[in-house]
């Protein structure tokens, strides 16, 4: 065989190999379940997230509401501005705000989104009513009263329904109709309350738009048949930036209609095929063990093999040969799975999906989790094989008892290294996110370190523990570190499933527990928007008056958009993902002579009480960091359509944890006190009083908007909650995973243990005693790498927690002690489970086949 050419010896092995699959798929189950799970969640999280930015990208025109659209906070469009805007094409005019509706019929109020709009309202898509009416005409007056048409939810929460009367500031509207669908509603962002509309004229009436006041006027524009090319809509948006470089608005065109709701799938899916990755590579374990399992049967074939002459590259060849056959096998099945997902999606959940999904078969997603599949067979099946390759016909029998601990040629580990290295630069580069994944990938690589360290750790402990006299306890240590024993195979593939479980779990739990618990407890009970400077004394007099106040905060509040940084234009600059929210839209922007509370002064100095100098600013230290900034340096911000230069003074740190009034911009008071602006409060106080103190100021302020802290965080939640499902399940992927490479761990020493149970009951060993050793041997190996995966999970939960998040750490036992329970028990079972048969072998048929 020496003197085979290298193609004939690639069509011997190939031959080889199609005639040893003919003897089935036995000893590969374990293998082609690990490829096509993990495959399968990889397509899955590719396919549903690809449905998703399709359907941004195909509905884009009419979630964003034309096919441009420009936002402007405080201030309507000036007469210039509307011309240029109406010379190139047909415009519609949005205004939206945050306000208190009151029903007189059932006394009740509730903070909801206003949206007021025109005759041209909606410029793309169909706005449907549970009426089956005309929107306009809905909002049209009739009998001396506007209509209004409202979400379910404002029919719930206020106890009213169709033909009852709702007061919106100092406007009374007749509720005509329920709002079923909502073509731009996804554009507007999260919101805190339900939705209500109104027709211009109505808005005005409502007295709640004033000078100063939180209201975006948002101006749509339906571009001519002929213009609207991305190119056309990009030159547009260039254009008008150019024509009005101080107008202070935010353009977006039908590219990026919802870049918060892009941006947070993205990010999900990213998180989510990067769990996926993990479920893969623990099922990489599996391959790896399913691939020694097969090669231990195949011993005997391998050595007449070698005796014969066969040269050592044509074994390596015909093997890898069947697992990349197998390989393909159970990459298909889990395409063909994960292609199906969106259309399960669909057909579960389509209702509960805010974003118009396009579900499809989208190639891209399936030939990556293909990719990803394809690579982590050949990485964990090098390994073994390269082994087999390099061991002599001797050596391979002597394998039983003495495992060769020799590291294959040069080029099989150079291979292996590539093979993961592709992987890790497959996970990373294609992403925007790369830092996060590099983070993710070197996690996952350093838990797996460990794990796989532990596994042999505790062989070492097992194999250097004192002598028992107990015999079931001396045979069930003796079997956590025999020769082939499955200990670090167990260890890695439950460990990392387990660590992912206990890391997500904790984070949710301290998510949870902030939300529900600690921020409840520290967070005000009201936030008072939009206090004109002429209702300040009388809203400071009812504050004072109510019962149950424990603290009042105040402060002036205006809106401002960062334009400039140390003279680079904001949308020029390059910032880490963690700040660039800042230059995204508008900012909460204040101005105040002394420190504000929750914060800590970091650089620079605090300007006097009686300073009247030229401009100046305190940035939050994050954001300074983020830009590059230090104390001096200049930034502009657009403010009332006016441009404003300040000098940093300082940087301050902030505690967001308070969840009271916290800016990161706050300005010396000369630069706005002057300008036209509002009111922003807190008061915390009793919860038994709130409602009350909410009905006062709603009765003396129409325009003023109260936030009930309690309900805006059972909102944010409930979009934690659903978020968590996701993680969870696809954590569950992870897991599965591993318990099936347990059972493929199990699964591969069912042979010995056979033999084992054989010799004990030969010997006089009962069958209880026999399963009892195994029973102790599976509990210490499952308690150990439960415990193991709760420490390194629990560490992962807090670096998180109190670094990435930067909120307080809560200890969460009970966690901890399902995943020590949970693991220990899987390791039992499924051990005990594979016992069981070996136990009910007949001890002559097992003797002589040996």
């Amino acid at each position: 065989m020496s003197g085979l050419s290298s193609f004939s010896e690639l069509k011997l092995a190939a031959r080889f190999a199609r005639r040893e699959l003919r003897g089935g798929l036995k000893g590969f189950r374990i293998f082609l379940a690990c490829l096509t799970l993990g495959v399968m969640a990889i397509a899955a999280v590719g396919s549903v997230s690809s449905a998703l930015v399709e359907g941004l990208s195909e509905e884009g025109q009419s979630i964003l509401g034309g096919d441009v659209s420009l936002r402007l906070m405080h201030r309507e469009a000036g007469q210039e501005e509307l011309d240029y805007l109406e010379e190139a094409g047909r415009v519609s005019k949005v205004i939206e705000l945050r306000a208190m509706a009151h029903a007189p019929k059932s006394d009740e109020r509730s903070l909801i989104e206003l949206k007021s709009v025109d005759g041209f309202y909606p410029l793309y898509g169909e706005v449907q009513l549970s009426t089956g009416a005309d929107l306009q005409d809905a909002l049209a007056q009739q009998n001396g009263r506007y209509g209004a048409v409202v979400e379910q939810a404002l029919l719930d929460r206020l106890q009213v329904e169709l033909g009852d009367t709702l007061r919106i500031g100092e406007l009374e509207a007749e509720i005509r109709a329920v709002v079923e669908e909502e073509p731009d509603k996804l554009s507007g962002g999260m919101g805190f309350g339900p939705r209500l509309f109104l027709n211009d004229e109505a808005v005005r009436a409502t007295e709640l738009i004033r000078l100063g006041s939180l209201v975006q006027f948002n101006y749509r524009l339906e571009l001519p048949q002929t213009a609207r090319s991305n190119d056309d809509v990009a030159a547009f948006v260039a254009e008008t930036e150019a024509q009005f470089p101080q107008a202070g608005w935010r353009i977006q065109d039908r590219s990026d209609s919802a870049p918060q709701v892009r941006r947070f799938v993205d990010r999900v899916a990213l998180f989510l095929t990067l769990v996926g990755l993990t479920a893969l590579v623990v099922g990489g374990v599996g391959v790896g063990n399913a691939v020694s399992s097969y090669l231990d049967s195949k011993r005997a074939v391998i050595a007449t093999f070698k005796c014969l002459g066969a040269p050592g590259r044509l074994i390596f060849s015909l093997y890898l040969i069947q697992i990349l056959a197998l390989a393909f096998i159970g990459i298909l099945f889990g395409m063909a799975l994960g292609a199906l997902v969106p259309f399960f999606v669909q057909w579960a959940a389509a209702d509960m999906i805010p974003v118009p999904a396009q579900f499809a078969v989208y190639t891209e997603p399936l030939l990556l989790a293909a990719a990803y599949g394809l690579l982590t067979a050949f990485a964990f099946a090098v390994w073994p094989l390269a082994r087999a390759r390099e061991i002599p016909a001797a050596g391979l029998f002597r394998d039983i008892v003495a495992p060769t601990r020799r590291w294959p040629r040069a080029p099989y580990v150079i291979a292996t290294g590539l093979a993961l290295a592709l992987l890790t630069a497959l996970a990373v580069g294609l992403t925007d996110e790369r830092l996060f994944a590099l983070w993710f990938v070197a996690g996952a690589a350093g838990s797996f370190i460990i794990l796989r360290l532990t596994g042999l750790g505790l062989m070492w402990l097992a194999h250097h523990a004192p002598r028992v006299n107990q015999p079931l306890v001396r045979l069930a240590i003796a079997n956590l570190h025999r020769p082939g024993a499955a200990t670090p195979s167990v260890v890695l593939s439950l460990g990392l499933g387990l660590t992912l479980l206990v890391t997500v779990s904790l984070i949710d739990g301290n998510i949870e527990a902030q939300v529900q618990g600690e921020l409840p407890e520290r967070a005000p009970s009201f936030f008072f928007v939009d206090i004109g400077p002429e209702q300040v004394e009388e809203f400071d007099s009812i504050i004072a008056a109510a019962s149950g106040v424990h603290e009042v905060n105040r402060v002036p509040m205006l809106r401002g958009r960062i334009t400039e940084v140390e003279g680079t234009r904001s949308e020029d600059m390059v910032v880490p993902p963690n700040v660039a929210w800042a230059l995204r839209g508008d900012r909460g922007i204040t101005y105040a002579q002394d420190l504000p509370e929750n914060s800590t002064l970091v650089r620079g100095e605090w300007w006097g009480p009686d300073y009247d100098g030229p401009p100046l600013v305190s940035l939050s230290e994050e954001l300074a960091q983020g830009f590059g900034v230090e104390v001096g340096d200049t930034l502009t911000v657009n403010v009332l359509g006016r441009p404003l230069s300040a000098t940093i003074a300082n940087t301050r740190e902030i505690d967001w944890q308070s969840v009271g009034i916290n800016f990161v911009l706050v300005f010396s008071p000369e630069a706005l006190q002057g300008a036209p602006h509002t009111h922003l409060a807190t008061v915390t106080m009793d919860e038994e009083h709130e409602l009350a103190l909410q009905r006062d100021v709603s009765r003396a302020f129409p325009n003023v908007t109260s936030v009930r802290v309690k309900e805006a965080l059972e909102t944010i939640n409930g979009l934690i909650e659903d978020f968590a499902v996701a993680v969870r399940a696809t954590s569950i992927v992870t897991l599965s995973a591993g318990v099936l490479v347990l059972a493929g761990a199990m699964a591969a020493g069912h042979r010995r243990r056979v033999y084992d149970a054989v010799i004990l009951k030969v010997l006089g060993a009962t069958r209880a005693r026999v399963l009892g050793a195994y029973a102790v041997e599976y509990l210490a190996l499952g308690l150990g790498t439960a415990f193991i995966a709760a420490c390194a999970g629990g560490l992962a939960a807090y670096l998180v927690v109190t670094l990435v998040m930067e909120m307080n750490w809560t200890f969460l036992p009970l966690t901890l002690a399902a995943t020590v329970i949970g693991g220990a028990a899987a390791t039992l079972g499924l051990g005990l489970l594979g016992t069981y048969s070996a136990l009910s072998a007949k001890a002559a048929p097992v003797l002589r086949a040996e």
